[in-house]
């Protein structure tokens, strides 16, 4: 199950998001990457595809250029604007999952977009930490990209697996061992960790 999902609007910033792509999958691997274009098989149900990608993966980069916010369909409506636009229903996905969701602005002078300008179930992602790919640096920014994206899957670990890499501890006493099992954040991926209890 690829751990990062890349959610983008098609006609914007097509070879930015081209770059982003291949930079992420030469850092992390191919799999670890889903973009709809590229990971999804002919035949396959892509509606149901894309919402158990976006409710399971680790992370979502919205990737947004100048046309994203005010895109518009063949009949003028704002493509953000109708329930079913897959991006917006992408974006809902993960932040219902509670999974982490960054937004990745492409170019120099690509806003964040404010949240009375966003449908109301996305509205958050106004709030949220972004990441940016600048145009005029874009070797260094798709490196700064590569790393922080590796760095909030380290810190995802850890969160999951704190007791990861430890050394189990010893002694003849008995003991009654449970298991609790930690959901991580509404995501599918779950945690096992085993806590010991020594008799008094």
């Amino acid at each position: 199950m690829p751990r990062i999902f890349l959610s983008y609007r098609k006609p914007d910033s097509r070879w930015m998001r081209n770059r982003v792509y291949h930079a992420l999958s030469d850092r992390l691997g191919a799999d670890e990457i889903f973009k709809s274009g590229q990971s999804i098989p002919p035949g396959a149900d892509f509606a149901e595809i894309l919402r158990r990608q976006a409710a399971e993966c680790e992370l979502m980069c919205v990737l947004i250029g100048p046309g994203w916010l005010d895109a518009l369909g063949e009949d003028g409506v704002r493509l953000l604007d109708r329930a079913h636009d897959w991006v917006r229903l992408e974006i809902a996905t993960a932040l219902r999952a509670g999974n982490r969701v960054v937004p990745v602005l492409l170019g120099d002078a690509t806003m964040l977009p404010d949240a009375s300008a966003l449908p109301a179930e996305i509205a958050e992602l106004a709030h949220l930490q972004f990441l940016r790919v600048p145009e005029t640096h874009l070797p260094d920014g798709l490196a700064h990209l590569g790393g922080s994206v590796i760095a909030l899957l380290s810190d995802a670990d850890a969160a999951v697996e704190p007791g990861r890499g430890a050394a189990p501890a010893a002694g003849p006493e008995p003991s009654t061992t449970m298991t609790a099992h930690v959901s991580g954040g509404g995501s599918a991926y779950q945690a096992a960790r085993d806590q010991t209890i020594r008799p008094a």
